[in-house]
């Protein structure tokens, strides 16, 4: 996954001396074992700056008096996200976005009342950097949540670890406010609710749950009846790729193909451009091992003169963009020639395997799930 950080430098503004709030607090304190909790941070200085950070964003988070309402709109957001084939993400752009319509009681809308306590002057400005920053809220095992228990709050930190400090708020005997500290790591989210303050990845990917109904239309209008169609039926990943702090893995999947490919001479393969189907599917921290059903397809038009496609899967982990030049190949009265392909991807990117996959295979494991490195895949073929 890769590590993706803002490019304009983050607004930094000075804030007030927090004021002691009543009301409802974070309960998560009371089911953590006093072992694992380190010292009160106390209420948050004078000196305290807010910053459009991970860190500084889930001390933000953790200030703000949240209650089980406010979990439940980020318990929707999330599974909303799954629906459409991304993680357990819920982005502060659409968190403040429903702020926008005046929503009474929403997590944006505390964010904004809690920033403009704090901040006397240009509180809107730090709203709108955070709304476009790229910021989300991850709820790694969401499913798993008993829709009563209150979150800890985290952030991704700086490096490859696998836990780090999160923040508990509650109320001392006075009512005066104050968050606490504990470290948390993938064990301890599997079994309490933890929200990870981090950087959204997949935004703009298409996902096999957005394809099915855009790329199903056409079949009844073919003209030719040779042309068969390629989906992607089962989708298994065998390991996660990266930390649990940053999500779960984006497998993109790559396919370089002639759609209804016929030619009766090689000067009308100068009459087809390659197409490069480019799907995401993102395997949540609780789907490693799982076969995950799709009805994706891959190449809708494959013509008995197409034999082979340049297939490319990798694990998103950003870095400069560069190319996988591959070539498929077709054959014309009974010559095959090549086409070239060339597939982007990122330079820090894990290639999970490349290399051409032919008609004959695709017929041979039509149905049959096959190993393809360290992820394994179903395909249909007809």
């Amino acid at each position: 996954m890769k590590n993706f950080k803002s490019n304009r430098m983050s607004l930094m503004i000075a804030t007030a001396v927090l004021a002691a709030m009543a009301g409802p607090f974070f309960s998560s304190c009371d089911n953590v074992s006093r072992d694992k909790m380190l010292s009160p941070t106390g209420t948050y200085p004078s000196a305290a700056v807010l910053s459009v950070t991970p860190e500084s964003v889930a001390r933000m988070l953790s200030g703000i008096p949240i209650t089980i309402d406010q979990v439940r709109e980020v318990f929707q957001g999330v599974e909303a996200s799954s629906a459409v084939g991304y993680d357990e993400e819920y982005t502060f752009e659409n968190i403040l976005a429903i702020n926008c319509r005046s929503s009474s009681g929403s997590l944006g809308q505390m964010i904004a009342d809690h920033v403009a306590a704090l901040v006397t002057t240009r509180s809107s400005d730090f709203i709108e950097e955070l709304a476009s920053s790229g910021l989300q809220i991850y709820w790694p095992y969401s499913d798993c949540w008993d829709n009563k228990s209150m979150p800890v709050i985290t952030f991704i930190p700086e490096g490859d670890k696998d836990s780090n400090i999160a923040f508990c708020r509650e109320l001392l005997p006075d009512g005066t406010p104050v968050v606490k500290e504990l470290m948390v790591d993938e064990s301890y989210a599997k079994e309490h609710p933890v929200w990870v303050v981090n950087w959204n990845e997949d935004a703009g990917a298409i996902t096999p749950q957005m394809m099915e109904e855009v790329q199903t239309r056409g079949t009844a209008t073919r003209a030719y009846s040779n042309l068969k169609t390629l989906k992607l039926k089962e989708f298994k990943a065998h390991r996660q790729y990266d930390s649990w702090l940053s999500g779960g893995s984006e497998f993109y999947i790559k396919c370089g193909s002639l759609k209804a490919f016929t030619a009766d001479v090689v000067s009308d393969l100068n009459r087809y451009d390659p197409e490069i189907t480019d799907l995401m599917i993102k395997v949540k921290r609780g789907q490693v091992g799982k076969a995950l059903r799709y009805n994706a397809i891959l190449v809708s038009d494959w013509s008995d003169q197409l034999s082979e496609c340049a297939f490319l899967i990798h694990e998103d982990d950003g870095g400069k963009m560069t190319t996988w030049k591959s070539s498929g190949t077709v054959k014309i009265k009974s010559r095959s020639y090549g086409f070239e392909v060339e597939i982007p991807y990122h330079r820090n990117d894990d290639i999970v395997w490349r290399g051409k996959l032919s008609s004959n295979y695709f017929q041979k494991y039509n149905g049959v799930s096959s190993r393809l490195g360290d992820v394994s895949a179903t395909f249909t073929f007809d």
